[in-house]
């Protein structure tokens, strides 16, 4: 998975993977005041279980804490994503939202 892309495609409100000019994997979000709601990630049958997700959910939350912004998970797999790498990630869930995510 060397020669994946990841990008922010801020006029379609998504984190892009890509191989070449294919979009392989996704997450869409909707920018709300001071954070970045994300709803669904969804990755190409064909890429399934290599990764791919969690590459591309790593470089959306690092992204979006340079915007200093905080994260609603409403995607399971980006809540998911912050329980398994709680260290690195809990502190763009603003606290009092963390209960509601199981965080």
């Amino acid at each position: 998975m060397d020669d994946l892309g990841l990008e922010n495609d801020t006029e379609g409100a998504q984190y892009r993977a890509k191989q070449g000019d294919k979009v392989v994997a996704y997450a869409e979000y909707r920018p709300v005041t001071g954070a970045i709601m994300f709803t669904h990630t969804e990755v190409n049958e064909d890429m399934e279980g290599k990764g791919v997700a969690s590459k591309l959910i790593r470089y959306a939350l690092d992204d979006v804490r340079k915007q200093k912004l905080y994260v609603i998970p409403m995607c399971p797999f980006v809540s998911a994503f912050i329980q398994r790498h709680h260290d690195e990630y809990i502190d763009l869930v603003n606290p009092q939202h963390r209960r509601t995510f199981g965080l």
